[in-house]
């Protein structure tokens, strides 16, 4: 992933909290075999200190790539917006010529995998998977030998992702002017489609801290 100075993240508590905010679904990439494309899975995850957990279904043709070669790529992204030219035509000149770009934040942990298959570690991954998605605990215990969870551990494989480097990008035009990126959030939330609001409201946050980019 590509990072211009000015997307950076300002410290590591701003993607530590931009994840903690509830972005807890992304992409797990892996190695294919040799001639063949790698592979990309959607999932959920939970994080914990230096690591994810993940778990997928036991007949996903991951299993074979990472076994191969543990060393994955686990992408998050959100908060992303299309910008119209117009938005971002120069003071003075034709809106006609302005140029569009995208807004978005992502985060890329490049992780070490690690299989868990053992029904306790399983287990395991699974109570703390649950203890952050359903922190009330409205749910049946999980456990390796009692229902309902028990019997169908055999048919998943847990993923422990070591993370060994983290990159994170927040690209809201910070290296124009104070008054460009104002204009197009309130663009932005008056547009309201998508994830407009949330696009704007990164933007807003990344304004106050950052001001007016200096090379």
């Amino acid at each position: 992933m590509f990072i211009q100075p000015w997307d950076a993240a300002l410290d590591e508590d701003e993607w530590r909290t931009w994840i903690a905010e509830g972005h807890d679904f992304g992409l797990l990439s892996v190695n294919g075999p040799v001639g063949s494309p790698p592979a990309a899975v959607p999932t959920h995850f939970a994080a914990g200190p230096g690591h994810l957990l993940i778990h997928l279904a036991r007949p996903n043709p991951v299993w074979q790539a990472i076994e191969s070669d543990p060393h994955v790529l686990f992408t998050v992204f959100g908060d992303y917006a299309f910008v119209p030219g117009p938005w971002r035509a120069k003071p003075g000149t034709p809106p006609a010529d302005g140029v569009p770009t995208s807004y978005y934040t992502a985060v890329q942990f490049t992780c070490r995998a690690h299989v868990v298959d053992d029904p306790e570690g399983k287990a395991e991954l699974l109570r703390r998977q649950m203890a952050h998605f359903q922190p009330e605990g409205d749910h049946a215990p999980v456990t390796a030998d009692g229902p309902p969870y028990g019997r169908m551990l055999s048919g998943i494989r847990g993923l422990r992702l070591e993370v060994t480097d983290v990159r994170a990008k927040f690209k809201y035009d910070d290296h124009k002017p104070v008054e460009h990126r104002a204009a197009v959030a309130g663009h932005l939330a008056e547009r309201g489609q998508g994830l407009d609001g949330p696009a704007a409201r990164q933007q807003r946050r990344r304004l106050d801290r950052v001001g007016r980019w200096k090379s």
